[in-house]
């Protein structure tokens, strides 16, 4: 008979975030998980501290993803470079941002946080005071959760549909053409389709000739 491997955080974190990426938040359970890892539940305790610990736990492993930039990079190249990887971290386990914008999750350490780290640290270099700092990576976590948010379906739809696809079609059937003329117009031209990364980049873009301009302008 093959040895079982010992159970410890790092299985139980792997196997958490494998069944929310599969079954969602509702269904990442102590009871399904300690069925996947074919333990007791009780024995989940040993090793996490409740559903707040396992969740940190597992936002920690997606944080963890995200490669920090070259500092001899410019500033805006460093911003772009970490929301991007944040972006693309994020989409590949989307219920992760689901945790983190609605509380269920907030994780502290500093493998989760450097990413921010480096991130606050190109805008530091970029001669951003700490107000506009902390306004900067407001704009920046916006549009990397923003555009998740927008762009599969509350985290947890396809890539490339509207949020909430299936209402979208009656929704565009049943819009006036004639009293809402411009929405109507756009929302029957990108029914077939959109492309979130694009979306976002283009938003990402914004944002950072935005904060460009300012910087500029208070002369830094």
């Amino acid at each position: 008979m093959a040895r079982r491997e010992p159970l410890n955080r790092e299985r139980v974190l792997d196997a958490a975030l494998e069944l929310a990426d599969r079954e969602g938040l509702d269904g990442l359970t102590m009871r399904r998980l300690a069925k996947a890892l074919g333990v007791e539940a009780m024995s989940l305790y040993n090793h996490v501290s409740n559903k707040a610990d396992l969740l940190d736990g597992i936002a920690e492993r997606v944080f963890g993803e995200v490669e920090r930039p070259d500092p001899e990079q410019p500033w805006h190249e460093q911003v772009r470079d970490v929301a991007r990887r944040m972006y693309r971290a994020f989409a590949r386990h989307p219920v992760v941002p689901l945790a983190l914008v609605t509380d269920l999750s907030n994780p502290t350490t500093v493998r989760a946080l450097q990413p921010l780290d480096a991130l606050v640290g190109a805008l530091f270099q970029a001669g951003f005071s700490e107000v506009a700092a902390w306004r900067a990576l407001g704009a920046v976590n916006s549009v990397v959760f923003g555009s998740l948010l927008l762009s599969t379906g509350g985290f947890t739809g396809e890539g490339g549909a509207h949020a909430g696809e299936q209402g979208v079609s009656a929704y565009v059937r049943e819009m006036d053409p004639v009293r809402l003329p411009h929405f109507s117009r756009l929302m029957r031209s990108t029914q077939r389709g959109v492309d979130p990364e694009a979306d976002f980049e283009y938003a990402l873009d914004l944002v950072i000739h935005g904060l460009a301009a300012s910087r500029e302008a208070d002369g830094s």
